[in-house]
């Protein structure tokens, strides 16, 4: 099976420009993927992208990752109901950073190989142009009309309710469209890839291409991709899923793939793992049998997860959700660092404790029933503690004369309390 029905069983193609699987037959061809670095760092909704450049380089071809220093200080309408912000050089420079050290999680940069992976960034070859050169050189060769033709355009100006569309963002696609140019005459590239909503941008610059050089020029883009009730992928009540472990704990990470429904895991596991078509069949075959397992999701959490934060990071997430589920023990409740801990067990009740007051030790009736209100008063904790059914860090206390002190210290400021089998408190010691 070739790269283009490796993706579309996969489901990773939407659109192709005619003659795009025969080029990829004949010969080794640089593609790219282009990013707006709004961010420092890239989120899940990019992962099909990033996912498509690593089967390209797999395959044999040599994928470029553009990142968008210039386009980035304009932003693109495609999608959007009004202008993004603008953002300064130091920033963007910063997020590139960030975007390469992510990608090179992917594909190959640095080895020897002809079809390495390369970083590129269009405000390298729009820094110097200027507006006179850019509209008497590029400008001339696309009409209005054409501009106009595009879905991203007429969308915008067909709602009422959205702002209106500046000539800065309107440009938007003469400056991908260049970008496409300057990549096919000065690094060889043939061939774009991006999302369904990319299709028009992309498809202006094989325009330009041709218009100019006379040259081919070739692209597919992959859907975007929805949750099957049709609601956005990738969302959640805190927003973006996001690759960077600062911003999206590793656990939170796990759980959202987890947490996928078997008609999108099924779905997912086709365009977020390398595993093969066998594999992938086979694993949902045996998922129909018996579904209450979970097979696709574990499976799907863990590729996913380890590619995105390596094994450490994954068994981290997996003792974190039995802690939470009550099979973990101490010693992995020891091994959870403060952003882990606190991702596992957010929206637990928290209560403060003096640290003064732990150092000299406090008896575990008056801790949790008055200096906390983990219980309502002292015979409801006593009772507990006789039914053994508390835990603190997640050994048993059975003894109701026991007194806690810094020594119990989670991170140096956490204490954590079960009481029973799904009532957790965390007390905090400032």
């Amino acid at each position: 099976m070739n790269l283009i029905e490796n993706l579309k069983w996969r489901g990773m193609i939407h659109d192709m420009i005619p003659g795009t699987e025969e080029q990829l037959a004949k010969e080794m061809t640089a593609g790219y993927v282009g990013i707006d670095p709004t961010a420092d760092s890239l989120h899940i909704g990019h992962l099909v992208s990033i996912m498509i450049l690593k089967h390209f380089q797999m395959a044999g071809h040599k994928p470029i990752a553009l990142v968008g220093g210039a386009t980035g200080m304009v932003g693109d309408p495609s999608g959007k109901s009004k202008e993004r912000n603008l953002l300064n050089e130091e920033t963007l420079n910063h997020n590139k950073a960030c975007i390469k050290a992510q990608l090179a999680k992917f594909l190959d940069f640095d080895s020897d190989a002809p079809n390495k992976a390369e970083l590129v960034d269009n405000y390298d070859w729009m820094k110097n142009f200027t507006f006179i050169n850019f509209i008497r050189d590029i400008g001339k060769h696309i009409t209005v009309n054409y501009m106009m033709a595009k879905d991203s355009v007429k969308k915008r100006f067909a709602d009422d309710s959205r702002e209106g569309l500046s000539f800065t963002e309107f440009s938007y696609q003469l400056m991908q469209g260049y970008d496409f140019y300057w990549l096919r005459k000065n690094k060889n590239c043939k061939l774009q890839m991006g999302g369904a909503d990319q299709w028009g941008n992309i498809t202006t610059g094989i325009e330009l291409i041709r218009r100019i050089d006379g040259a081919e020029a070739f692209a597919f883009t992959c859907p975007l991709i929805k949750k099957a009730d049709g609601t956005k992928f990738g969302k959640t009540e805190k927003g973006n899923i996001w690759l960077d472990p600062k911003l999206t704990s590793p656990y939170e990470f796990y759980q959202f793939w987890i947490n996928t429904s078997d008609e999108d895991a099924e779905r997912y596991i086709k365009i977020y793992t390398l595993m093969s078509i066998e594999e992938i069949e086979a694993l949902i075959n045996e998922h129909k049998q018996d579904p209450g397992r979970r097979l696709l999701q574990n499976t799907l959490a863990k590729h996913i997860t380890i590619m995105v934060h390596g094994e450490e990071a994954y068994n981290t997430a997996i003792a974190a959700s039995q802690i939470l589920f009550g099979k973990g023990t101490k010693e992995q409740l020891l091994k959870l660092d403060e952003q882990s801990f606190l991702a596992v067990f957010a929206g637990v009740p928290q209560f403060k404790i003096s640290a003064d007051e732990l150092k000299q030790g406090i008896g575990i009736l008056d801790l949790l029933a008055e200096k906390s209100k983990c219980f309502a008063t002292k015979s409801e904790c006593r009772r507990t503690i006789q039914e053994n059914a508390l835990s603190i860090n997640q050994e048993k206390i059975t003894d109701v004369q026991a007194v806690i002190n810094s020594e119990y210290l989670l991170d140096g400021k956490y204490i954590l309390v079960k009481k029973g089998k799904k009532n957790w408190f965390i007390l905090t010691i400032a």
